[in-house]
């Protein structure tokens, strides 16, 4: 298996699903598949992106230009958006967003802009 795909080998990775059709099967099969190109593609835009910028990331072991995408991803977990609305009035607040939160928005052409606060009345 892939180094990169390490982790889909833990048994926790894919929960047990019965299936009993073959349909079934394949499209167990067909969005695995899709699931791991996608996970390749983050990857590699953000890797390529970052060694033509000449940046750098947190990673699991300090700072990277070579990240995995599971990183990557983890990246986002303590960016938080609280929206709320009273009437004809929505705020919106972000919390956690970093300069770095940008430049993977970028490298993988992800509009950032929707990170950003903006008050309505």
């Amino acid at each position: 298996m892939e180094p990169g795909f390490r982790w889909i080998k833990n048994p926790a990775a894919i929960s047990p699903a019965w299936l009993e059709r073959p349909e079934q099967i394949a499209a167990l099969a067909m969005l695995t598949v899709l699931g791991l190109l996608v996970y390749a593609v983050i990857q590699r835009q953000v890797r390529l992106d970052l060694r033509i910028q000449d940046q750098q990331l947190p990673g699991t072991k300090g700072a990277t230009a070579s990240p995995t995408a599971a990183v990557v991803l983890s990246l986002f977990a303590p960016v938080t958006m609280v929206q709320l609305r009273l009437g004809n009035t929505e705020s919106r607040q972000v919390y956690g967003m970093q300069p770095y939160h940008r430049l993977v928005c970028d490298a993988l052409g992800l509009d950032h802009t929707w990170y950003e606060v903006v008050d309505s009345a």
